[in-house]
């Protein structure tokens, strides 16, 4: 499966016992604390209530921040560039990436688990069947799972509600290179492939990955996703670095100005908090204290 979450290397052994998905950042000058809560992108919305702290994360933050603005997503110029960055070239198509063998295993999962033909793809990118097998994995196998209801979407709609300013730490066009740009077609073809052939793999790990989360234990979710193979279907260093580690770099350079203009509720994938690379690291390597909501 595409592996933007299972990419974590270490696990942040200073930090302690990692058993909470909320942390409140103070210290450093802040006169008033923010935090910054992870998510997971199978996990049903009910979650957000059984999080400690969490209301009194809504209630004293004024602005909410995610990996992007969800609405400006939607809107039909982003759409348009997704589109467009999802599409092979003219010159290419999805059928000649692949051997008549690799052709015929992806087809089958591909009928089995998004319930149409793999020739309807033809002009998509690799990486971009994918996403949309990624998701149909989740549909058929995590309970409640709704690609409809993210919590990402939840906590900006509830704060553009309330009045608050929402804002993104990258922009569209950034997450639109990670994901179709980053790799080369040959690389994307490969993991499309690793991603049919291990299908029963992939899916015993979102099942587990997801019941982790649910329990909000970061440790169990994150040696979950560091698993490897040991072949050549796991990420790379570079593209760690491209999808986490270096993403994770760039927020932390952003949230102290973000934290000083408001108290701010960060809100990204719980996959990028942990580890020595972590954002939690990362913010008290700058001075912060960062502590768990109990």
């Amino acid at each position: 499966m595409k592996k933007t979450l299972a990419l974590v290397m270490l696990l942040c052994i200073t930090l302690g016992a990692q058993a909470q998905l909320l942390w409140k950042i103070s210290g450093n000058g802040l006169d008033r604390p923010s935090y910054v809560m992870g998510t997971h992108h199978l996990a049903p919305l009910s979650i957000k209530d059984s999080i400690a702290g969490m209301k009194q994360a809504m209630d004293e933050t004024q602005q909410v921040y995610g990996e992007l603005v969800m609405e400006n997503a939607m809107k039909p110029d982003m759409l348009m560039k997704m589109q467009q960055a999802m599409m092979l070239p003219a010159d290419t198509t999805l059928k000649s990436l692949f051997t008549p063998a690799e052709y015929d295993s992806i087809a089958s999962v591909v009928k089995t688990y998004i319930g149409m033909d793999l020739a309807l793809f033809d002009k998509l990118k690799p990486a971009a069947l994918t996403t949309q097998l990624s998701v149909a994995l989740a549909a058929k196998s995590v309970k409640d799972f709704n690609p409809q209801e993210q919590l990402d979407t939840w906590f900006q709609a509830q704060a553009k509600q309330a009045g608050k300013k929402v804002g993104g730490l990258e922009s569209m066009e950034q997450q639109i290179d990670v994901l179709y740009r980053s790799q080369s077609l040959q690389r994307q073809a490969h993991l499309l492939y690793c991603a049919a052939t291990t299908i029963d793999y992939a899916t015993l790990q979102a099942q587990r990955m997801t019941e982790a989360y649910m329990n909000q234990d970061l440790n169990t979710l994150l040696e979950i996703m560091e698993e490897k193979q040991n072949d050549s279907c796991d990420s790379t260093p570079q593209e760690e670095d491209t999808l986490i580690f270096g993403r994770n770099a760039d927020w932390a350079r952003q949230m102290p100005d973000i934290m000083k203009q408001a108290p701010t509720l960060f809100v990204v994938g719980a996959g990028h908090l942990p580890s020595q690379r972590g954002l939690l690291k990362l913010l008290e390597d700058q001075g912060y204290t960062v502590e768990p909501m109990k």
